[in-house]
């Protein structure tokens, strides 16, 4: 890890200057670049310039547009300054789209209307945020191993799986608290959900580090005796009030203005994450934190969304958006652009999904159109398990859907289990019909029997 360079002192540069140098600086430069990057020093400092500018011209240029810009977070660095943020055009057009991605209907499709309603879609992406989150922390079960862990409820084995059972459970957590203010005994809830039975000492679960206490720095592992210490946290005196201002930030109580839902989120995943309170679990507590805030805002889709999976494919980027905060004056708009844009990339892998899945139910159903194995309100049954593989299939509710007799609606369901489409499972006095997990597998080899016999 390569921590971004510092830029240079502002004043240093405001000195080297006319006030007909600087206007021209301001107009060429802007907060961002001709693409609309918001660009760290460190990255200005290797690109050609805009204008016949210096690249030292091109950094003050930009840092005074982003400063008519900038307005205070009511977070404050450890030497007591107030973090900032730049609501560039590019950070509102982002936010508009997410508005219309994640918080109403995505698709007209029947696979998407029932997105809200299939605990299929949800199991799946919670165990996708579960497995992933812990990845990035460190966990190193395999994905095959620890979806089999979360989909049999099985007893963990290791520190590893028991920190992927534990942030699956802190995200069915979230969406049961969801509507409940952030105080500072829920975020101690959730740490406690995240670590339980994973620390060294279990006492250490839902505490803040005490004075007493060694205090944690984020460490960067270079592969070498050596550590680059990356951040050091607030003292552990200070961490007590600084969470009462984190609630109250993220309950939209404090006095800094509207700040947009999302960006609100984002800034709440990087406020705990800064102040690193807990001995271990910070960066899980970070995102589940984030999660419970778009979860509380209405942004329904983020149930179905994995933000780690985007950030585990390059953590060096995901900590670099910190770095490039701290070391730009806490400007907070770095990690404000970043988080965004993994964001609209996890929304983008849902739709890419649900296209896909689309592609494959209609592909299916073109297939048995016409089957001489299947009657019509069969298929109709397996057009309804390919939508929503958790809704188990009774008698009775097919004998009332389709109008027709007790006895044909039994035939219809042990005729699919006969194919081997449907496991057939007695819940008290009641048989009930249940599509196997590989049914679009089954379903294809079906399709092929099918045109044989044809």
């Amino acid at each position: 890890m390569k921590v971004p360079l510092k830029p240079p002192d502002l004043v240093d540069l405001v000195k080297k200057v006319t006030s007909k140098e600087m206007l021209h600086a301001v107009r060429v430069a802007g907060p961002v670049d001709a693409n609309g990057r918001y660009l760290h020093w460190d990255e200005i400092r290797m690109r050609p310039s805009p204008g016949g500018l210096t690249r030292e011209q091109w950094w003050l240029g930009a840092k005074v547009s982003r400063n008519a810009l900038a307005r205070p977070v009511p977070l404050r660095s450890t030497t007591g300054e107030y973090f900032s943020f730049a609501n560039v055009d590019g950070i509102q057009e982002c936010v508009h789209r997410i508005d219309q991605q994640a918080g109403g209907q995505i698709l007209a499709d029947d696979l998407v209307t029932n997105l809200r309603s299939s605990d299929r879609y949800l199991v799946s992406s919670l165990t996708e945020e579960a497995i992933t989150s812990s990845q990035l922390e460190g966990a190193s079960t395999t994905r095959k191993v620890a979806k089999e862990l979360l989909a049999t409820g099985r007893e963990p084995r290791g520190r590893s799986e028991r920190m992927i059972v534990n942030n699956y459970q802190a995200m069915v957590f979230a969406q049961d608290v969801a509507d409940l203010p952030l105080t500072p005994d829920l975020v101690l809830t959730f740490h406690r959900i995240l670590t339980e039975g994973t620390l060294d000492d279990p006492n250490d679960a839902g505490r803040l580090q005490s004075p007493d206490d060694e205090r944690i720095a984020v460490i960067w592992d270079t592969g070498k005796p050596e550590e680059l210490i990356l951040h050091q946290p607030p003292r552990a005196e200070e961490l007590p009030e600084r969470l009462e201002e984190l609630c109250r930030f993220a309950n939209g109580e404090s006095t800094e203005g509207f700040i947009h839902p999302v960006v609100r989120a984002i800034m709440l995943h990087f406020w705990l994450a800064y102040d690193h309170p807990f001995v271990d679990g910070n960066g899980r507590t970070a995102r589940a934190l984030f999660y419970w805030l778009m979860l509380r805002e209405g942004y329904w889709l983020a149930q179905y969304i994995s933000v780690s999976s985007i950030l585990r494919k390059s953590p060096a980027k995901y900590v670099r958006s910190y770095l490039m905060t701290e070391t730009d004056d806490n400007d907070m708009t770095y990690f404000v652009v970043y988080q965004l844009n993994v964001l609209e990339r996890a929304i983008k892998s849902l739709h890419d999904y649900l296209a896909r899945k689309m592609a494959q139910t209609h592909e299916i159903e073109q297939m048995l159109r016409g089957s001489p194995l299947l009657n019509h309100r069969q298929l109709a049954i397996v057009r309804d398990a390919m939508r929503d593989a958790s809704e188990p299939f009774t008698i009775q509710a097919q004998s009332r859907r389709f109008d027709v007799t007790y006895e044909s609606s039994r035939s219809d369901l042990l005729a699919l289990e006969k194919l081997g489409l449907f496991a057939k499972q007695r819940i008290g006095k009641k048989h009930v019909f249940r599509p196997y997990a590989d049914l679009d597998k089954r379903l294809r080899a079906l399709g092929a029997k099918s045109s044989r016999v044809l």
